[in-house]
């Protein structure tokens, strides 16, 4: 991670020997007083570290009238990198197949986790070379070492600012950037919902540029921060309250903190406190693993996730390594004499400790016995099921070795520098070793490792959740990782079922279901939004959908609008309970009408058929026995060629009917003029003429269906207007003209009809027609009339029916009106179907 200004494992390399030549040996003098606690062993080239081995969990404000007071916090996980310093480059000195011919050395220095501290540091190794850890430092350093091209090795600085190779070309990390991890905790909050977090973060370049990051990624995402919020290093009873106060107010569970373990030291104090629960802490890899958290915070950091830098099973030899401590290197090293002071509380005889810790001194403290056991205490320090950083500095040892191993096998004339030109593995300038360096490709313990263009290593992250045991204590459980060389969408895995925490949602708005759409805010974050109604004719099948989709035109949305379902399809059938009760009453009015035409034909020779034109009654009953069955082409699925049909045969079919009772009643009417004296007009209406005024008629409305047919003929139609969830299928009459010139001319016939039965309709004639065909002609109109507005006002299968029935009523009248009173005296009456009854006025 790219901690605070002054946690740095630096590898600077140092080479053998001052910086200083001997005729520079008088003005190479360090001012000021020197540090003398390190650690050291000489070699051809010694690697420099940097290690916080004390830190102070609060800062003290310089004031540069007194000197800074010592830090005091051992840092016992600092003291294992540091001896896992030892360990890498003691295991290669050891090796005959590998660097065979140059012997690796040390200088190890104390940085406490402060700038000043590790700049005096760096200048009091950088008569050799150097490895760092955190941001903050490293960029300090790296300003102050870039000018003599010292390379410099980070094992713990993540900030993103440190690959800009253009600012810091001598750098190099076998940390990943932090660019990597931020995606990878954007994709975690995003992938469990989380859209509403909280980010804060120490007053660090680390969380600056951390969060400034998360920000810019997570609009990718969909996820928004409820605040951020940074807070100082000094994290004084004020800063806490602003901090704190913060997370109260704001509705976000969620929290993503960029910091160092002693930064949430203090925090989770205050938390406890106040008694804060049902936060779901999300932790940097700066302390994803940090096991003494939860010694202190109780079950406040239960179920946290956070992604930690990859481990290492196991370094074989190191755990040996750091428990070889033997009495004379615990009295020789202050680094280890204050260790085991700490562990076992007690003081060494003749310590040269003197870091104090907390209230009391060493002073105080009774006399070690001697007889202490380090298998009889837990220590970070012996801890290796975590070898993450541990894993980071023992491969930049191996990044320097294996570089100066490239350098051994370089052949002159075939060099990388001038003419070929190789260096000298003993005796080279720092930028001919970071050549190498950047070139470096290698495996450690079995695993590649490889660097990129800005010297940062491929990103591989464990995703841990800190669950606790049946005893209470803590259990770091990798439930996942993320892995930056896998493809993008497949680069995090989660393994849900092996996940413990508290069950609780981070969101401002809550998810729009399938059905409804986001709203946007105004003014606000993109996660805070409301939840709309798809509109008619649009659905959404996802949740938070940007946008409904429209629905095909014979689709329409179900009722939770989530999707699209065939349209209900809307015509006259012959299974609809109108449809059979129009079918049956067209089939019962032709049947009626033939079964006349079979009456009338058995009593063919009887005056009461004979009376009134024959001829022109059968005519008129077959015309409206298909009158009555023209009713059926209007029910069924409409297609084109029915409608083509039914809407000709509907004219053409009334223009007959109209055309032989107006012949009928043209004939009675004529008939009586003729008995005037010298009349011969009956000469006109034979029984000839009769037919071919009926054709006459009806040849009128053939041309006029015909000019329609060609010009905007019927055709089928799906309909929605009406209703938007039903297709009505239609015939549409392509011209509305066409259709009301067909009616009119039928509406025509029939006043001409009207008008002149009610002329004869006082004739002297026992058999006369002319009042039947008037009442007729008056239901006629009465059905016709009353069908225009209805039939303008209906829409579906209800126009149809509207149609069916004033042909059915308008054919069902002339039925009864003409012939019903004519049946009654054939069948019931027939002492009056006589010449004798016939001739009576």
């Amino acid at each position: 991670m790219a901690l605070l200004a002054a946690n740095v494992l630096a590898f600077i390399v140092l080479f053998s020997g001052s910086s200083c030549t001997a005729g520079e040996a008088d003005s190479c003098v360090f001012l000021g007083e020197k540090e003398e606690l390190s650690l050291y062993e000489d070699g051809d080239v010694v690697i420099g570290g940097l290690f916080p081995l004390h830190f102070s969990p609060v800062s003290s404000l310089l004031t540069y009238k007194t000197k800074p007071p010592p830090n005091s916090y051992n840092y016992s996980r600092a003291l294992r990198w540091m001896y896992t310093m030892t360990f890498a480059i003691k295991e290669i000195n050891k090796r005959s197949d590998f660097l065979s011919n140059i012997t690796l050395g040390f200088h190890i220095r104390d940085s406490c986790d402060d700038i000043p501290v590790s700049l005096r540091a760096t200048l009091q190794l950088v008569n050799g070379n150097l490895r760092d850890a955190g941001s903050g430092v490293s960029m300090a350093l790296l300003r102050s070492l870039g000018s003599f091209h010292i390379p410099l090795v980070s094992y713990f600085a993540s900030c993103s600012c440190l690959s800009s190779q253009r600012e810091f070309p001598t750098f190099m990390r076998t940390m990943p950037s932090d660019a990597f991890q931020i995606r990878a905790l954007v994709q975690l909050v995003r992938y469990f919902g989380w859209t509403w977090v909280g980010l804060i973060g120490v007053e660090s370049d680390y969380a600056t540029f951390a969060i400034q990051l998360f920000l810019q990624e997570s609009v990718h995402y969909g996820v928004c921060a409820a605040y951020t919020h940074f807070y100082p290093v000094d994290l004084n009873q004020q800063a806490l309250d602003e901090l704190l106060n913060v997370i109260q107010t704001k509705t976000s569970k969620v929290i993503i903190n960029f910091s160092g373990e002693s930064e949430m030291q203090g925090i989770l104090r205050e938390v406890q406190r106040r008694n804060m629960t049902g936060l779901q802490w999300i932790a940097s890899e700066a302390w994803a693993t940090a096991k003494s958290l939860w010694e202190k915070s109780g079950k406040l950091l239960l179920g946290t996730l956070g992604f930690a830098i990859q481990r290492a099973d196991v370094i074989p030899g190191l755990h040996q390594h750091l428990t070889s401590l033997d009495p004379l290197s615990i009295h020789k090293t202050a680094f280890l004499t204050e260790f085991w002071e700490e562990t076992f509380k007690c003081r060494l005889n003749d310590s040269i400790n003197t870091h104090y810790h907390g209230e009391d001194t060493n002073h105080d403290r009774k006399t070690c016995k001697g007889t202490e056991k380090l298998d009889d205490v837990y220590s970070p320090y012996f801890d290796v099921t975590q070898l993450r950083v541990s894993y980071n500095v023992y491969k930049a040892v191996y990044l320097v070795a294996h570089a100066l191993q490239d350098m051994s096998n370089c052949k002159d004339g075939e060099g990388p520098f001038q003419n070929g030109s190789c260096a000298n593995p003993k005796n080279f300038r720092p930028w001919e070793l970071l050549h190498y360096m950047k070139h470096a490709n290698f495996s450690v313990l079995g695993k590649e490792v490889n660097f990129d263009l800005n010297g940062d290593p491929i990103a591989y992250y464990d995703l841990m959740n800190w669950q606790q045991m049946p005893d209470g204590s803590l259990s770091l459980v990798k439930v996942g990782f993320y892995d930056a060389s896998l493809p993008s969408g497949q680069n995090l895995v989660i393994n849900d079922s092996m996940i413990q925490w508290p069950a609780l949602q981070s969101v401002c708005s809550e998810s729009c279901p399938p059905g409804f759409r986001v709203a946007r805010r105004k003014g606000e974050p993109i996660c805070c939004y409301d939840c709309i109604p798809c509109a008619e004719g649009e659905i959404s099948n996802a949740t938070d959908s940007l946008e409904c989709s429209p629905c095909s035109e014979d689709t329409w949305p179900d009722a939770a609008r989530e999707a699209c379902i065939p349209k209900t399809v809307e015509y006259l059938s012959y299974y609809d309970v109108l449809g059979i009760l129009l079918c049956a009453t067209s089939v019962f009015g032709a049947c009626v009408s033939l079964f006349v035409v079979a009456v009338f034909f058995k009593y063919k020779d009887t005056p009461i058929v004979r009376a009134n034109n024959m001829e022109l009654s059968f005519l008129l009953l077959v015309f409206l026995a298909i009158c009555f069955l023209v009713g059926l082409l209007f029910i069924g699925e409409p297609s084109d060629w029915l409608c083509l049909i039914k809407f000709p045969a509907f004219g053409i079919s009334f223009a007959l009917c109209i055309s032989c009772l107006l012949a009928k009643t043209s004939v009675v009417l004529m008939a009586f003029r003729a008995r005037l004296p010298g009349s011969n007009v009956m000469k006109w209406f034979g029984p000839k003429q009769q037919r071919a005024s009926v054709l006459l008629g009806t040849a009128i409305q053939v041309l006029v269906c015909l000019s329609w047919l060609l010009t905007a003929p019927p055709h089928a139609n799906n309909n929605t207007n009406y209703h938007s969830s039903t297709i009505i299928i239609e015939c549409v009459t392509g011209s509305e003209i066409g259709f009301w010139c067909v009616l009119g001319y039928i509406g025509f016939l029939a006043c001409m009809c009207l008008a002149m039965a009610f002329l004869a309709r006082k004739l002297p004639d026992n058999f006369n027609e002319a009042k039947f065909i008037t009442f007729s002609m008056l239901i006629f109109f009465a059905v016709w009339i009353t069908f225009i507005p209805v039939y303008m006002s209906t829409v579906g299968k209800y126009t149809v029916a509207v149609h069916v029935f004033a042909i059915l009523a308008s054919s069902l009248g002339l039925l009864l009106c003409i012939f019903a009173p004519k049946c009654y005296i054939i069948l019931l009456r027939p002492d009056k179907n006589c010449k004798k009854k016939s001739m009576q006025k």
